[in-house]
């Protein structure tokens, strides 16, 4: 249930940023909303499970928005294992840290596919702009404060009903 509700999230999300947010004046920006939840995801879900969320969340949009199919999922997979290896072995656990964290993945990201687009497609790179790196940067930063806040009161929101259930039903005693 947990997963499936995340899915359907992360699909919303996808929706959004792919047909509503593209009507914002380019000035503004656009936050990447997926990548943001691929960061929650990380912090919040097990392994296997996050795999397959981030994988298939990661899939979808490249086939909904990808120049180049297979770089958003790559991007998607290499942020989640990073993330997950930092917060597997106690490193940074604090949510003080995450939001931060959250940056400076988005930045190196930035940094790592510019190197691979420039190594793969030379011909195709746009000018590289230290100002836009960090505007960017800092438009995903400002965005994850409300989205992980709304996150994971959709997480807790979900455990709690889980851990509830539904009580047991009192059979009505037999009449003879």
């Amino acid at each position: 249930m947990l997963v499936f509700a995340f899915w359907v999230l992360g699909v919303a999300l996808i929706v959004a940023q792919t047909t509503f947010l593209q009507y914002l004046p380019v000035w503004l920006a656009r936050p990447d909303f997926v990548f943001i939840l691929v960061t929650f995801i990380a912090y919040r879900f097990a392994w296997i499970p996050g795999v397959v969320l981030v994988f298939s969340l990661g899939w979808i949009i490249d086939v909904v928005a990808g120049i180049h199919l297979g770089i958003y999922p790559l991007t998607c997979l290499v942020v989640f294992a990073l993330l997950k290896g930092i917060t597997a072995k106690r490193l940074i656990k604090e949510s003080t840290f995450q939001i931060p964290l959250v940056g400076l993945c988005y930045f190196l990201m930035q940094i790592f596919f510019y190197f691979i687009y420039s190594v793969l497609l030379p011909e195709e790179l746009p000018e590289w702009s230290w100002v836009v790196a960090f505007q960017r940067t800092a438009l995903v930063v400002v965005s994850a404060i409300p989205l992980f806040i709304l996150f994971n009161s959709l997480y807790e929101y979900i455990q709690k009903r889980r851990l509830r259930g539904k009580a047991p039903r009192r059979r009505p005693p037999k009449s003879i």
